[in-house]
C-alpha cells in the first residue's frame, strides 16, 4: 500500500432543520450570507434565515449568484462581506453558491489575491469561519477543498486546496425535496461520475476515498430514479444527499478526471448544467478508459449491478458502462450534444478548451490527447 493522505472533511449535521443551529455554531460577529435568487424565490433559505435573525445574530445577504459564477461575482460578493466586517460565511443552495462562499470566506479571511491562488495547494492561508448547507444532491461542494469559477473567454478555473474545506456541513433532505426532475437528474449523474472517477484517480487514490466512493455509488444508483420519479420520497432523498456528500469526500482525496475535463467546455461555451455535461460524455470517456480502468470498473460494475459479480473483469466492465447509460435515459436527461444543439463542427473548439483542464486530465487512467478529446465529442454527438 502507498503512503497518502487524507481530509475527512467538515463537521456534519445531518437531518431536518438542522441549519437552524448555525447561528449558535458560528463565532460572534456579522455573518455573510451567499445564495441565488433561485433558492431564494423557492422560500429555501427563509427557515435559515428567520433562525439566525432570531438569535440575534447580523447577517448580510448575497443573493446575486448565477450558474457557473463568474469572477466577477465572486469579487462583488468578496466586496459586500468586506463592507459589512463579516466575521464568518454561510453557503447555502447548489454548487456554485457553495463555492462562490468557499472562495469568499478564504480571500476575506486570507487577504489573498485570486489570481495568485488559482490550481492545486497554492490557496495557504487562513479563512473565515464557514458553513455549507446543500440544496441540491450532487456537486458534494459542500465536503471538498475546490471552487470552480469562470473567468474571460469562458474557461473555468479552480482552486483545489485544504484551506476551502468548510467548518460545518448541514444534510437536510427536506430542502433537496421537491427538487425538479431534470436538476435531481443532472445532480445525482454528477455525483456518481465524481465517486467513479475517484474510484480510478491514478494519482491519489487510496482505500480511504475508494472507501467512501464504493459506498457513494451504492447509495446514489440505487435510489436515483425513484428520487426523479417520486420527489418527495424521504428515504430518497437522503440516501442522495448522503451519497452525494460521501461522493465529494471521495474525490475531495482523490481528484476527478476525464468525464469533469471534457464537460467542463460545454458548460462554459453552452451554459449547460454540470451535471448534464457529465452525462453526456460519461460513456464515451469511460469506454475510453475500459481497458485501462477494467479492474477497478468491474469492481464498480458489481456494485450497480449486484447480479454480474460471477462474471469476468471484462463484462463486468462492459454492465457498469450499460447500466450508467440506462440510468442516464431512465433519469429523463437527453444523452447527445446534438440534443442541446451542440453542432458536430464544434468538437475540435470543445477539444481544445478540454486541453486546459491539465488538473484534471492528469488523474485520468489513460492519457487524453486534443486528437482522443475530439473523437470522444464526435462519439457524444
Amino acid at each position: 500500500m502507498r503512503d497518502f493522505t487524507f481530509h475527512p472533511g467538515p463537521r456534519v449535521l445531518s437531518g431536518s432543520g438542522r441549519a437552524a443551529e448555525l447561528g449558535k455554531l458560528l463565532p460572534a460577529g456579522p455573518i455573510l450570507f451567499v445564495t441565488d435568487s433561485g433558492v431564494r424565490g423557492c422560500g429555501l433559505a427563509e427557515p435559515c434565515l428567520h433562525s439566525l435573525e432570531e438569535q440575534g445574530r447580523t447577517v448580510t445577504l448575497f443573493d446575486a449568484v448565477e450558474a457557473d459564477p463568474s469572477r466577477d461575482t465572486l469579487l462583488e460578493a468578496v466586496r459586500v462581506g468586506a463592507d459589512a466586517g463579516a466575521c464568518s460565511v454561510i453557503g447555502f443552495g447548489g454548487g456554485s453558491p457553495m463555492d462562490v462562499a468557499k472562495l469568499a470566506a478564504y480571500l476575506l479571511g486570507s487577504g489573498d489575491d485570486l489570481d495568485t491562488i488559482w490550481g492545486v495547494g497554492n490557496a495557504r492561508g487562513t479563512r473565515l469561519p464557514l458553513a455549507l448547507v446543500p440544496t441540491t444532491a450532487g456537486t458534494g461542494s459542500e465536503a471538498t477543498p475546490v471552487a470552480v469559477i469562470t473567468v474571460e473567454g469562458a474557461e473555468k478555473r479552480g482552486v483545489n486546496s485544504p484551506a476551502l474545506i468548510g467548518d460545518l456541513a448541514v444534510l437536510d433532505a427536506e430542502l433537496t425535496v421537491g427538487m425538479p426532475r431534470p436538476l435531481t437528474a443532472a445532480t445525482g449523474i454528477d455525483a456518481i461520475v465524481h465517486a467513479i472517477e475517484a474510484y480510478t484517480s491514478v494519482r491519489a487514490k487510496n482505500p480511504l476515498s475508494d472507501l467512501h466512493a464504493r459506498e457513494a455509488l451504492r447509495l446514489l444508483s440505487g435510489h436515483l430514479l425513484t428520487a426523479c420519479t417520486k420527489p418527495d420520497n424521504r428515504k430518497a432523498r437522503t440516501a442522495m444527499l448522503l451519497g452525494a456528500h460521501l461522493a465529494g469526500l471521495a474525490f475531495a482525496n482523490a481528484p476527478v478526471a476525464g468525464v469533469h475535463a471534457l464537460a467542463y467546455p460545454l458548460g462554459g461555451l453552452h451554459h449547460l448544467p454540470h451535471g448534464l455535461s457529465n452525462a453526456l460524455m460519461l460513456r464515451h470517456v469511460l469506454a475510453f478508459n475500459a481497458e485501462a480502468a477494467r479492474e477497478q470498473y468491474a469492481e464498480l460494475g458489481a456494485i450497480i449491478d449486484p447480479s454480474c459479480g460471477g462474471l469476468g473483469t471484462q463484462a463486468r466492465t462492459a454492465v457498469l458502462i450499460e447500466r450508467l447509460d440506462e440510468l442516464v435515459v431512465a433519469s429523463g436527461l437527453q444523452p447527445r450534444l446534438r440534443d442541446h444543439g451542440i453542432a458536430f463542427d464544434e468538437a475540435p473548439l470543445l477539444a481544445r478548451e478540454a486541453m486546459k483542464q491539465q488538473r484534471l486530465l492528469v488523474n485520468n487512467p489513460v492519457e487524453i490527447t486534443a486528437t482522443d478529446a475530439q473523437r470522444l465529442y464526435e462519439a457524444a454527438w
